[in-house]
This record gives C-alpha cells, structure tokens and sequence, in this order.
C-alpha cells in the first residue's frame, strides 16, 4: 500500500518546477491529484502523464490570486474526488531587482500570488477539513525568507508564508489539521529568473529530489510534525529555527540613549545576528 492511497490532494502551481514534481511524486504514492496551475495547458499535460501511468488526476487553470477561483478549486477537488485531504500551497512568482529600481505593480504581483494566493487556498481548505477534523496543509517558503539580495518583495512573500504556517498550525492543531512549510532549493523555471542563480543552484538540484519530503508530509507518516519550516538543499534536510526572543533580556525603569548604546556595545554585542548575505547562504 503506497503512502497516500485514497487521499485526495490539490497542488497549486503544478505545471512544471516543483509543482509538477510533487504532483507526479503523490500521484505515485497513491494520491488523486487536482492539479492546479494559471498555465492551463500545463496542468493538463501533467494531469494526462499521472493519468496515463494509471492515476487519477484533473487539471485547472484557476488563478489563486482571485479568492473566488481559489475557494472554487477547493470546492472542485471535493467534488471529484470526494475529499481534500491535502493541500500543497506552492503556486508563486519571483522577481529580482534593487530597492532603488524596484516596479510597484511587479511588488503587488508577488504579494498577491506568493501570499494571498496561499492564504485564500489555505482559508479555503482549512473550512472543509475543520469540518472533517483532520487534513494537511504544505505551504511552500523558500531560504529568501532571511533576506535576499535584490528580491525583497519575494522575500517578504516567503517571510509571510513562514508566518501563516505558524500561525495556521497553532489554530488547527486541536481540529486534527497539521501545517508545515517546505524552504526548498532547486533549479526550476523560476530560479532561472534569478541573475544569482548560478551560485545558489545547479541543474544538478532538481525538483524530483525534494517531491519525497511533500509526499511524506502530506502522508499519515507524518502524523505529529506541524508548524515547522523545513529546508532542503540539494542533499540537505534541516529544521530552521523561528523567530523567537534571544537571550540576555536586559531591563532598566526607563532606557536613555547613553544606556542603550551602552547595551549593544556591551551585553547585547554577543546576540547580533549575522548579516543577511551569510545567513542566506544555505
């Protein structure tokens, strides 16, 4: 028996890159696939070659931008299949340009692909499995959440995301619905929009390396993990750390300026944390 037979899961964004290697890698664990993406004949293409190895799969070219079309994919997987059982939230664009020449318009396009898309899915999903009381949900965040170079309406996406699995796995929890996020690496359509891609990525690092993680992910064997954000590069898997307060916590009645320049030169100094450019370097 494969890892996720008879559930039915919707992956947004899978018409190549890492979408489409996650919908072919639960498609062969078992899954019924509604297989999302903006790029109509994309999704189709997809939804034909799991249906053509003897799956089951729909395609849709549904924008999650829109709450309405995101809401009906939900809707649509439900309808087909009889159930929603997983989500993977992984439809996003990129953009790369320097803060000084940064476009308005290019910054609203990523907020409302990378972030509102994941949200009006996951708000979406997370009505039909409340009232199940079980599901899971698997957004996808990337290492730019930490900061990278020229790219920061697409890292503040990805920092957005990171924040929702928090927040999503904190309230759902106690309905039997589990929330984490995958920060992976790999050479896709999109990273080739990066002028740096070259020194992050390798064609060698390919989505089909990182579709064994979602799969588990979505899969019962991973009953217990949620709220964590995982990162997977090339042949590394690792946590990553949240936000969360460091230690010393200094506190004084009232702090004056003398006092505060007094605590970074001295007990705070040990607690900075390194430039952004060396933590992104995973």
């Amino acid at each position: 028996m494969d890892v996720l037979d008879g559930k039915a899961v919707l992956i947004t964004g899978a018409g190549r890159g890492l979408g489409r290697a996650y919908a072919l890698h639960a498609a062969a664990a078992g899954a019924m696939v509604l297989v999302n993406d903006v790029r109509g004949d994309l999704a189709e293409e997809v939804a034909g070659q799991i249906r053509e190895a003897g799956g089951r799969a729909v395609a849709d070219g549904s924008s999650v931008a829109d709450p309405e079309e995101a809401s009906a994919l939900v809707e649509e997987c439900v309808t087909r299949f009889g159930a929603l059982d997983g989500l993977v939230n992984n439809a996003a664009v990129g953009h790369h340009l320097p803060p000084w020449r940064d476009d308005p318009a290019r910054i609203r396009a990523v907020i409302e692909v990378n972030v509102l898309g994941s949200m009006y899915c996951g708000t979406a999903a997370a009505r039909v499995m409340h009232a199940r009381g079980r599901g899971v949900i698997v957004n996808v965040g990337s290492g730019s959440m930490l900061g990278q170079r020229g790219a920061a309406a697409y890292s503040a996406s990805k920092g957005a995301v990171a924040s929702m699995t928090a927040s999503w796995a904190a309230d759902l929890a106690e309905h039997g619905i589990r929330v984490n996020a995958v920060c992976p690496l790999a050479w896709t359509p999109l990273m080739e929009q990066d002028p740096n891609a070259h020194r992050l990525s390798s064609p060698e690092q390919t989505p089909e390396r990182i579709a064994p993680l979602v799969t588990y992910l979505l899969s019962d064997r991973s009953a217990g993990i949620t709220g964590q954000l995982i990162r997977f590069v090339g042949d590394k898997l690792m946590i990553v750390r949240q936000p969360a307060l460091k230690e010393p916590v200094l506190a004084h009645e009232e702090w004056t300026v003398e006092e505060v320049a007094a605590a970074f030169d001295g007990e705070l100094a040990g607690a900075l944390e390194p430039p952004p450019a060396q933590r992104w370097a995973l």
